[in-house]
């Protein structure tokens, strides 16, 4: 199992249905759960609906604030590796940083998740 990030917007081009345009999407293990449940951000990361979350501006400062977390307590989080591999702190802060300069960079797009 993983999780699919996507940032978008949709726009009226006259036809039946909006044009939706992804601006951003990234993929990740779900074995990297356990850690973003201790961080504080698993709801924000894998289901931000169920917080009624819609753009992506709203989602700035608390993973802004549970990544700075991470990154001042390593070894803490590293606990939370998954046993296998497929799943490190080292390769899911990567992902937090660049998914939130996503989401700085396009605060009012839409948010969506795929589990």
């Amino acid at each position: 199992m993983s999780l699919d990030v996507y940032l978008y917007i949709d726009v009226d081009t006259g036809g039946d249905e909006p044009h939706r345009v992804e601006l951003y999407s990234a993929n990740i293990t779900h074995n990297l759960g356990k850690m973003a449940k201790e961080a504080g951000i698993y709801d924000h990361l894998w289901h931000p609906e169920n917080l009624d979350i819609e753009t992506a501006g709203e989602l700035v400062e608390p993973i802004r604030a549970g990544l700075a977390d991470m990154i001042a307590r390593p070894e803490h989080y590293k606990q939370f590796d998954a046993p296998n591999g497929w799943g490190t702190y080292t390769y899911f802060i990567p992902f937090i940083q660049k998914y939130l300069e996503a989401l700085e960079q396009h605060p009012k797009a839409s948010v969506a998740t795929s589990t």
